[in-house]
């Protein structure tokens, strides 16, 4: 079928018309072209945390020990009870102690007979003094008989104060003995809970030379955190800074607290391999641990809020770049709806690792370049 001229005329014209559009086609790919890669600033949070693990430990605890020899005869408590304050805890064999504070009261009432004895020889040694210095005054008395009476009365008086003397040391004695025996029976010096007990029924403990451990007495209601701060971070930790933290048991919880003291010196360095393992500081903080959700032991992941914006404009800081080396301004490019960019001075707040809060300079929905690209030619960027 023959083409008329019209139609021959339009394929023409499209011929040309494709020519010339692939021509500019090809002039305009190997032009060449700079790219840029954007991000559209918006509002977010800055927040800069100092990471440490930690172990929870009471915050009040004490271990009861034993402060005389002896068998155990009897535990009142196992491990989890909750006890009071002077509960009885455990009992030991107090025959040997009871025999001696015994053997103490009989030589104090021993002591107080001889010392009414005594008292009544010098009441008579005084009787007997006073009646020859009458008779010396009459003259029916040598000087000597006198002389006698005065020396008899000053040896009945010492006499009667030896005693007395004797009798208060027996009296501390008997009184430290007592004590001892008291300690026979063993009471909870604070109300918890029983955390370990390190005796059984039956056992025989020495504590003649150091104070044998019975058991370990804690308050769980509170609970201190024991947190590790590297020796690169622990500068910027201060009293009263915020701290949120989570345990390996149960990460989908957040407990939150704030620093009650910074150690000023690391732990006692321990050693590996024989070379030293990295120094810490050791950072406390307490919480409420009224659900006792918390355990002694647990190994926590503790993140410290140095700084903390909330509904801000953030800027990544990899597209900012200082606009000296002694000035806290910095410099930023923003791509223009016209193609072309824009250099702004733009001034920063608090900053975290990525981003930083933008004070002043740039907007919201401005069109931050964070990197650019070059090509010699167009064709060359697809």
């Amino acid at each position: 079928m023959m083409m008329t001229n019209r139609e021959q005329q339009v394929w023409l014209i499209f011929l040309v018309a494709l020519t010339i559009g692939a021509g500019a086609f090809w002039w305009w790919s190997s032009r060449p072209v700079t790219m840029y890669k954007t991000i559209s600033l918006a509002t977010g949070n800055i927040e800069a945390v100092v990471a440490a693990i930690g172990t929870v430990e009471p915050r009040e605890s004490v271990d009861v020990g034993v402060q005389v020899s002896g068998q155990i005869t009897r535990l009142h408590v196992e491990p989890g009870d909750i006890v009071g304050k002077g509960q009885l805890l455990a009992e030991i064999d107090a025959s040997v102690l009871a025999a001696v504070v015994d053997a103490g009261r009989a030589e104090l009432a021993m002591l107080k007979a001889q010392l009414l004895e005594r008292q009544a020889d010098a009441t008579l040694a005084e009787q007997k003094q006073r009646r020859q210095l009458t008779l010396f005054g009459n003259g029916s008395t040598p000087e000597e008989e006198v002389q006698t009476a005065q020396a008899n009365l000053a040896v009945a008086q010492a006499r009667v104060k030896q005693l007395q003397a004797s009798i208060q040391q027996t009296q501390s004695q008997l009184k430290a003995d007592e004590a001892r025996l008291g300690y026979s029976r063993i009471y909870a010096p604070m109300a918890g809970t029983v955390l370990t007990i390190e005796v059984k029924e039956g056992q025989t403990l020495n504590a003649n030379y150091q104070t044998p451990a019975l058991l370990q007495i804690a308050d769980l209601s509170t609970m201190r955190i024991r947190a590790h701060v590297s020796e690169a971070d622990i500068h910027r930790i201060r009293l009263g800074m915020p701290v949120r933290f989570t345990t390996l048991g149960n990460t989908g919880r957040v407990w939150h607290s704030k620093v009650d003291q910074v150690m000023p010196a690391p732990p006692k360095a321990a050693e590996g391999n024989g070379e030293l393992l990295a120094v810490t500081y050791t950072v406390l903080f307490d919480v409420d641990n009224s659900d006792d959700a918390l355990m002694p032991g647990m190994t926590t992941e503790a993140n410290f809020v140095v700084t903390s914006a909330r509904n801000v404009t953030a800027a990544p800081l990899a597209a900012l770049s200082p606009e000296s080396p002694d000035s806290d301004l910095y410099l930023a490019r923003i791509l223009l709806p016209n193609g072309y960019t824009e250099q702004r001075q733009v001034t920063l707040g608090r900053r975290d690792r990525l981003h930083a809060e933008v004070l002043a300079g740039l907007q919201p929905g401005d069109q931050l370049v964070i990197s650019t690209q070059k090509y010699a030619r167009r064709r060359d960027s697809w």
